[in-house]
């Protein structure tokens, strides 16, 4: 995942959505577009689909599903991959490069907040994401003990509203953050989309570092 994040300002994931997903109101298998702030593609991301009966568990169970999201380069090479397995608490997505674990993202236990732990292959926390709970749609973000940015989720125009759901993150980091964390943060953008905004209608989010 290196040319995605590497040496990237910001990679803008946005997710794709399927007419028959927008018109019936069934959700199909998530697919992304990443681009830089240029508006050039950086790569793809999709959650992989298994036929009738993936598409039932899907719509059934939500957030709550196992899911495997497939993570390809500008060339069209698989460079990673997010792996969810079934949990109907405590959300957690394992992030992979070929077999080699990169680390995972856990969502935490909270009254009030909605907060993930971004671990490392070892298990050892490197960042938090925690979303206030007088401001839902923010995410803020900790990393070494300092305020690294936020993660904000916002209303598209009316055309947006009227046609589509797709969401819309921008992930943005400073120069310190090392790559093997900002590849933790890429997928953790699927996981944030899946638990706290997947039903959420006419949206878009953007995710910033430094702000």
């Amino acid at each position: 995942m290196d040319s995605i994040v590497a040496g990237q300002e910001r990679v803008l994931v946005q997710q794709t959505k399927e007419w028959g997903e927008i018109l019936l109101g069934f959700e199909s298998k998530n697919r992304f577009e990443l681009r830089d702030e240029r508006g050039q593609r950086l790569g793809l991301a999709a959650e992989e689909a298994a036929g009738l009966g993936q598409w039932f568990l899907r719509n059934l169970l939500g957030a709550c599903r196992k899911a495997s999201i497939h993570i390809y380069d500008a060339a069209g090479q698989k460079v990673g991959r997010g792996e969810k397995p079934f949990r109907w608490f405590f959300h957690r997505m394992e992030v992979f490069e070929g077999d080699r674990l990169l680390g995972a993202v856990q969502r935490k236990w909270s009254w009030l907040h909605r907060i993930f732990a971004v671990e490392n292959a070892q298990g050892q926390e490197v960042m938090e994401l925690k979303s206030p709970f007088f401001h839902p749609w923010t995410f803020t973000l900790s990393f070494q003990g300092q305020e690294a940015g936020v993660i904000r989720k916002k209303w598209g125009g009316l055309l947006k509203e009227m046609f589509t759901d797709a969401d819309v993150f921008g992930l943005e980091m400073q120069p310190h953050v090392p790559v093997e964390v900002r590849k933790l943060l890429l997928v953790a953008t699927f996981l944030i989309d899946f638990t706290c905004f997947e039903n959420n209608q006419g949206s878009g989010s953007v995710m910033t570092f430094g702000e």
